[in-house]
């Protein structure tokens, strides 16, 4: 079992965990279950590592509280199945996390294929704050986009933000 898997073993027997330092802080309604209680503990550093804010400021409860709030929202208001609610959730935390996470590139090469623009290939800026652009050629971007989506994904699921269903998430509502 990952830490990503024992954080939503806790989270199912409603367990809200928290970071103090280097301690993992739990609380329950109820007492826990001694297996999840053993889990955690096996887990610990791996799971204080998953939950403290890291350079996007959001800690791993926060994309669980965001991903919840999404899915729910289009579960309910939406309509949808748990299943679509959540793969279109997943999305969402995907397309914040890319804008929360930008990789700043200096302009006139593409960040992809390292080549200079050139009068044949323009190296074009995306992203919209300022700061974070990167800089690519246009058939570039398809392979670039499809990467930074593969690391937001793997990074969600270190903190047990989704599920495994819903690894390939539907384009977000527009």
């Amino acid at each position: 079992m990952s830490a990503a898997e024992a954080l939503k073993a806790a989270r199912a027997v409603g367990i809200h965990l928290e970071v103090d330092g280097d301690d993992l802080v739990l609380e329950a309604s109820a007492p826990p279950p001694s297996a999840i209680l053993e889990i955690l503990s096996q887990h610990k550093a791996e799971i204080v590592a998953v939950l403290r804010p890291v350079r996007d400021g959001w800690s791993a409860e926060d994309w669980q509280a965001f991903f919840d709030e999404r899915a729910g929202i289009m579960e309910f208001d939406g309509r949808l199945s748990r299943t679509e609610a959540e793969a279109r959730a997943l999305a969402c935390c995907i397309v914040e996390w890319l804008n929360r996470n930008p990789t700043p590139f200096a302009p006139g090469r593409c960040v992809w294929c390292g080549q200079a623009e050139s009068r044949h290939a323009a190296v074009l800026p995306y992203g919209t704050e300022p700061g974070t652009h990167i800089w690519l050629h246009a058939e570039c971007w398809p392979a670039w986009q499809e990467v930074r989506r593969s690391q937001a994904t793997e990074a969600l699921m270190r903190m047990g933000v989704g599920t495994h269903d819903c690894v390939e998430p539907a384009p977000p509502v527009r």
